[in-house]
């Protein structure tokens, strides 16, 4: 559970930091990610959760 809120937390903190210091540039994501088909939306999602899958599993593997 301790590894889930720190991860959790993880993510609030650079959502937050993305939305303090760069709302124009996340803007800019968000407007090219609707121009994109949702196929190419959907593969960059799986993506993004398979590298934080190995980040978890990586963490979890040299801290334990």
């Amino acid at each position: 559970m301790t590894t889930f809120l720190l991860a959790l937390g993880l993510v609030f903190l650079l959502e937050g930091l993305v939305l303090a210091l760069a709302p124009s540039r996340l803007e800019e994501a968000l407007r090219l990610l609707a121009t994109l088909p949702p196929e190419t939306v959907r593969l960059i999602g799986l993506l993004a959760m398979t590298g934080g899958a190995i980040f978890v599993w990586l963490a979890g593997w040299l801290g334990g």
